[in-house]
């Protein structure tokens, strides 16, 4: 391993060690929030703004989806281990820093909240969001 290498290594222990990075493994949907459409599931459009507020906070959320970004999934050893074990029923699934938190179904901010160990005077900030609606895409998603 060369120095640059281990100098990357080192920047991205620090980075975790200061706010947790979550990541988002979402089943296949017609775009990266899965908020489109006519009928749009009330508790992806809370998780999406969920995420936009964790966003907002600080935290570090990345967000696969099975249709757009197979290879995310083939190279996360745990997920990959799920999805054959159990097929895509353990979708969507959790991680904070690495480690699995929640399979087949998307935690709300209260959960979110505890998991991320942000301090509750963060989460008054949430009602000054833009929610999402079922014409609204994430900008530069290519949704929709």
């Amino acid at each position: 391993m060369n120095y640059s290498n281990k100098k990357k290594h080192i920047t991205m222990t620090k980075k975790t060690a200061t706010k947790p990075i979550m990541e988002v493994y979402d089943p296949a949907m017609c775009c990266s929030t899965g908020v489109c459409g006519p009928d749009v599931d009330d508790r992806l459009a809370d998780f999406a703004n969920d995420i936009k507020w964790l966003k907002a906070q600080g935290f570090e959320v990345k967000r696969y989806n099975l249709g757009q970004e197979p290879e995310a999934f083939k190279s996360n050893v745990p997920v990959v281990t799920r999805l054959q074990q159990e097929g895509t029923g353990c979708l969507p699934m959790i991680l904070i820093n690495g480690d699995v938190v929640s399979e087949s179904g998307y935690p709300d901010k209260a959960t979110l909240v505890r998991w991320l160990h942000i301090e509750e005077k963060s989460t008054t900030d949430a009602k000054q969001n833009q929610s999402f609606t079922s014409n609204d895409c994430e900008p530069g998603s290519g949704c929709c």
